[in-house]
């Protein structure tokens, strides 16, 4: 009746040495009202069951609901149990409830043609009892929930209750039921007509939040588990690491896994890195706690929508495990390997954004030509903030002219560096440092200033990193290169762009290319110099629902107040919301919190400001804006789904970063 069944998921936990032991149980989600329609229905218990009536008028007691009750995922620690009903509103001489033997019908439309209560009507009628508010019949699930130790009533997210219409079906279904039961609102428009009648309700973003593990990428994965108590132990990560992770990174080398003891978004940098290596990675609630007994030790790990299990390996299993050359080969990598784009270094001019598209990406990357195809695109309700491509011909001439090449080779010489991520990792930064002291030629620098007087008025810019080597569609490339906000001087303008250069050397950035396959040597670093915007909303969203790649009328985004750069590192959870082009309906999964936003700084670069608490990020308005404006670039770039950064200015629907949705599997 109302949700696709597996997300948010129940816990299925089991950690053990030798057994698996559950842990408690979480919110599981029935498939929507759409998925039901060709539904061959859930498998119930072993055994025979004994005959029952059709339906019942009321529940008495728990017998009674345990009768006519479907069980999904029958005793295990995310089962569900719960019963359909309806409500004849029509009938005389007052309306009827009908609760009904769930495992025989499964859908509310079976029951009415089974038991002849509407056999002949047509589905288009059938569906209107779902639309209108003159309508004959409520078509309802109850439900135990075990996360919250209650039962619930509910209805398909897409059912356009009226306040009249919930206060009959709460009046029909209390006096009916034997225990207290609470609706459950299962989209913006339940909880607003919740409100309006004054009916307790439990929203689904307040037992979203109550779960203690939430799968980001389902996978398997074999690796020996580190636990890393703070940022500092980030970059000691191997490839074949399984990384449990105290607080959620700004960025991540490649490793086997992930868990984190913080939940994140669906579009933080490190979930999308997880999905371009198609490793593991879930939220789970004190995960160094209870992972502790196997810091250290060889596991095998799997994530699924249910739950997730670890597995100490055996001495035989440790054995037969390839040597580490093979297995670095392999963790984190995009199957099948992905490829730079080929630079072309004959252009050596700034190229302005209007003048971008798709195939300026051999001179400027795919990041600047694909905000030029967008610009072009025209989407009603959008723009793209002005900017210029500092093409890959002015890194390659300064690198050129300051022996990069020479000094890479050196640096992969040193001892230890090859197998030693610290030590990598010192080299590194040391070669950042160097490179932001080299000089730029003065008459290169010169350009970039005058393009950013003449062209961007000499206001404050984003320089942004455009390489050959991200937003691609077998390698995102995500949070892996730096940005550098709101710059407002020419010197400042400079050493901007070297320090977007010098990221190509960003210890993940090296970690993540040298598992998919680029050699140093294959990676040149465009820049977009863009102008600032002040946002009074920023986000990411996807063309897709991230958790269920069947659902394409799905759009996925989260968002928060002011500039959005901490959407998209992950450290803070957003506002998240789904909007079905099908159903029409909004789900909230989390609203933001956050009493403080960044801004920009008059100064230069971003400050933090006071927010008033509570407020919501989204209105219904701007999610169905949003999501067709990501349908139309999913259009501008074939139908391929995206990943899109966002922002509001007013009214204005801003545009600052479209790449593909990156998913593997392995």
């Amino acid at each position: 009746m109302c949700f696709h069944k597996r997300w948010p998921a129940l816990l299925a936990l089991c950690i053990a040495a030798t057994a698996a032991v559950p842990a408690a149980a979480q919110l599981a989600r029935k498939p929507s009202y759409y998925q039901q329609q060709n539904q061959q229905g859930p498998v119930q218990p072993q055994g025979a069951r004994p005959a029952v009536p059709s339906s019942l008028p009321a529940l008495r007691s728990q017998g009674d609901f345990d009768q006519l009750a479907r069980v999904y995922d029958a005793g295990t620690p995310m089962q569900l149990a719960h019963v359909l009903f309806v409500v004849d509103l029509k009938a005389k001489p007052a309306p009827r409830m009908y609760y009904i033997d769930t495992p025989r019908y499964q859908l509310h439309v079976r029951f009415l043609r089974g038991t002849r209560l509407a056999p002949d009507t047509a589905k288009r009628e059938i569906d209107r009892n779902y639309l209108v508010p003159d309508r004959r019949f409520l078509f309802g699930t109850l439900s135990w929930q075990q996360n919250i130790g209650a039962f619930s009533y509910e209805f398909w997210e897409g059912d356009r209750l009226t306040a009249p219409l919930l206060r009959q079906a709460d009046a029909q279904v209390k006096a009916s039921f034997f225990a207290p039961v609470k609706f459950k609102t299962n989209s913006t428009l339940h909880e607003r007509i919740a409100m309006e009648t004054g009916i307790d309700y439990v929203s689904q973003e307040a037992l979203i939040r109550e779960q203690p593990y939430l799968p980001m990428n389902v996978g398997t994965a074999t690796g020996r588990v580190r636990v890393v108590e703070d940022e500092s132990g980030i970059n000691a990560l191997l490839p074949d690491d399984i990384a449990v992770l105290r607080q959620v990174p700004l960025s991540l080398p490649p490793v086997a896994g992930v868990l984190t003891e913080r939940p994140s978004t669906a579009l933080s940098h490190v979930n999308l890195l997880a999905k371009g290596w198609g490793i593991p990675n879930a939220y789970v609630r004190d995960a160094a706690t209870v992972l502790k007994e196997h810091a250290g030790q060889w596991v095998a790990l799997k994530v699924a929508a249910s739950g997730y299990q670890v597995r100490r390996l055996t001495a035989d299993e440790i054995a037969a495990l390839p040597p580490r050359a093979v297995r670095t080969a392999s963790a984190g990598a995009t199957p099948g390997g992905a490829k730079a784009i080929n630079p072309d270094l004959r252009e050596t001019r700034l190229l302005p954004l209007a003048s971008l598209r798709a195939r300026n990406s051999a001179q400027c990357g795919t990041k600047a030509a694909n905000l030029g195809a967008m610009q072009a695109a025209r989407i009603p309700g959008t723009s793209v903030p002005d900017g210029f491509c500092v093409p890959f011909a002015h890194y390659d001439r300064f690198m050129r002219a300051n022996g990069l090449g020479e000094r890479i080779a050196r640096m992969q010489q040193q001892p230890g560096f090859a197998s030693d991520p610290k030590v990598r990792q010192k080299a590194l930064a040391q070669l950042r440092d160097e490179i932001v002291q080299w000089p730029v030629d003065a008459a290169t620098a010169a350009s970039w200033r005058a393009a950013w007087q003449s062209q961007l008025g000499g206001g404050g810019v984003f320089v942004r990193s455009s390489s050959n080597s991200e937003d691609l569609p077998g390698f995102s490339g995500a949070g892996l290169y730096t940005t550098v906000p709101n710059v407002k001087t020419g010197d400042a303008l400079e050493a901007a762009v070297k320090k977007v250069w010098a990221s190509v050397f960003n210890p993940e950035a090296w970690e993540a290319r040298g598992a998919a396959g680029f050699g140093a040597e294959s990676v040149l670093m465009g820049v977009f110099v863009q102008t600032a915007i002040d946002s009074t909303n920023a986000g990411v969203m996807i063309t897709r629902d991230p958790f269920d790649a069947g659902h394409a009328h799905v759009t996925y985004i989260s968002a928060k107040r002011g500039i959005g750069i901490r959407v998209v590192e992950g450290q803070r959870v957003a506002e998240q919301v789904m909007y079905s082009s099908w159903s029409k309906a909004i789900q909230v999964l989390s609203r933001s919190a956050e009493d403080t936003a960044l801004q920009l700084d008059k100064d230069g670069g971003v400050k933090e400001v006071p927010l008033q608490a509570g407020r919501n990020v989204l209105t219904d308005e701007l999610v169905v804006r949003l999501a067709n404006v990501g349908a139309a670039v999913k259009r501008t770039f074939n139908a391929v789904d995206q990943d899109i950064e966002w922002a509001t200015v007013g009214d204005r629907i801003v545009l600052l970063q479209a790449r593909p949705y990156v998913e593997r599997r392995r």
